[in-house]
C-alpha cells in the first residue's frame, strides 16, 4: 500500500532500493574543487613534514625525528592522491601489474627507514634508507606518467655508455 501511495504521489523510492554501501558512497562523494584542495593540502603537508624532518636531522634525537617525519611526509604525499581518485581506486592502481614492484619497494623502504631509526639506531643506515625511499617513491610516481620510466631507463643507459 505504501509503495502504491509513493508511486502515485511521485515520491522517488530509490533510497530504499539502494544498498547501504551505495548510500554511504553517495553521501561522502567530494566535489572536484574539494578533491583538489584536499590533494594540495595533504601533499603540501607531506612535503613540509619531510623537509622539517631533514632540517631536524642534526638536533637532539634527530635521527628518530628525521626518520619519523620524513616517512610520515612521504606517506601523506602518497595518500594525497586518494583525494584525486578515491582510496579504493588508488589501491587498485597501486597494486596493478605495471607498478606492484614499485609499490612494494616504497612500502619496504618506508618500513626499513623506521626500523633503522628505532631498532638499529644507525644514522648512516637510516639516511641510506631515506635516499632509497626517495628513489623508490620517485620510481613509483613515474609509473603514472606514460613512458616516463622508459625514458629514465634510456637516459641512464645513455649516461652509462
Amino acid at each position: 500500500m505504501d509503495k502504491l501511495k509513493k508511486t502515485l504521489s511521485g515520491i522517488d523510492d530509490d533510497e530504499e532500493e539502494k544498498g547501504i554501501v551505495t548510500q554511504i558512497s553517495d553521501a561522502t562523494t567530494l566535489s572536484w574543487s574539494t578533491r583538489i584542495k584536499g590533494f594540495a593540502i595533504c601533499f603540501a603537508l607531506g612535503v613540509v613534514l619531510s623537509m622539517l624532518g631533514t632540517a631536524l636531522l642534526f638536533a637532539k634525537n634527530g635521527l628518530v625525528i628525521f626518520a619519523v617525519l620524513y616517512t610520515i611526509g612521504n606517506i601523506l604525499a602518497l595518500a594525497s592522491t586518494c583525494f584525486l581518485m578515491g582510496p579504493l581506486n588508488q589501491l587498485k592502481k597501486m597494486f596493478a601489474k605495471t607498478r606492484i614492484i614499485a609499490t612494494i619497494l616504497v612500502v619496504v623502504m618506508l618500513i626499513l627507514t623506521l626500523v633503522a631509526a628505532f631498532a638499529i639506531k644507525n644514522a648512516a643506515l637510516a639516511i641510506v634508507f631515506c635516499v632509497l625511499q626517495f628513489l623508490a617513491f620517485t620510481w613509483y610516481s613515474l609509473s603514472y606518467i606514460p613512458f616516463a620510466r622508459d625514458a629514465v631507463k634510456k637516459c641512464f643507459a645513455g649516461c652509462i655508455e
